[in-house]
């Protein structure tokens, strides 16, 4: 009798080694085998981010301003450089109004096509451009496109950039209504989400009201990117979730 309960502990203590050996493998499994961009960050608190490309027109900014200020909201604007030099103006307002203009490129090309070289000509062009106007120089940038791969994001770490994606895409540049932009993201937001709109997208000046209201009644509150993200001390899943070590 001895002898088999001897042998069960061993069996019981060889079955929760193999537990916690399957337990580590997974999680490390879980880490992205790939350079990711942060599409949303791993957080529980209900805190989101609204962010906003600038690349073409810039019909809707100050409205989109004007909106943000009425529910005390901070986002960050990703604009192109060649957007900079049109409406310094625009610029200027974003960051008296407290929001974070942030790195878009400098002609919006496809980085996948270009060589490390030619990228950080094109990101570093942008930053001294935001520099000039703000007086504050961008780290995060997000890729023209979306369009990304390993040696986009690790030239980005090189020259100091936040490589930053999104896990709700507004669609806004479809002028889908406004009503469909904004079931979209309340639909698909959760905590740690980053919301992608678009500055000069029609519809959005309509729509936001209604998502930002929507979401604060689901009990989202609101930070800028560069607050949102983790700095240090982690690590990227292969959904592109930046997550706390």
């Amino acid at each position: 009798m001895r002898f088999f309960q001897i042998k069960k502990r061993i069996c019981l203590g060889l079955a929760f080694l193999l537990a916690a050996t399957s337990l580590s493998a997974f999680a490390f499994a879980a880490r992205a085998d790939r350079d990711l961009p942060i599409y949303c960050v791993g957080r529980e608190d209900n805190v989101v981010s609204l962010s906003f490309d600038a690349a073409w027109g810039n019909e809707d900014t100050q409205q989109l301003i004007d909106i943000l200020a009425k529910y005390n909201i901070k986002a960050t604007f990703f604009a192109v450089g060649e957007w900079v030099d049109k409406y310094p103006e625009s610029v200027k307002a974003l960051h008296d109004a407290g929001h974070e203009v942030m790195n878009h490129s400098n002609t919006h090309p496809h980085f996948t096509q270009l060589s490390p070289t030619q990228m950080a000509a094109e990101v570093n062009a942008c930053a001294d451009k935001i520099e000039a106007i703000t007086g504050v120089r961008p780290d995060l940038f997000r890729p023209p496109y979306g369009d990304y791969n390993d040696s986009v994001v690790s030239t980005m770490r090189d020259e100091g950039f936040y490589t930053i994606q999104w896990d709700v895409d507004s669609l806004d540049w479809k002028n889908p209504g406004s009503d469909a932009i904004v079931k979209r993201v309340l639909e698909k937001t959760k905590s740690g989400s980053i919301i992608l709109f678009h500055n000069a997208a029609e519809q959005t000046p309509a729509a936001l009201p209604a998502v930002i209201e929507g979401l604060i009644a689901r009990g989202f509150s609101f930070a800028p990117i560069s607050e949102l993200i983790y700095r240090d001390n982690y690590y990227m899943d292969h959904t592109g979730m930046q997550v706390k070590e």
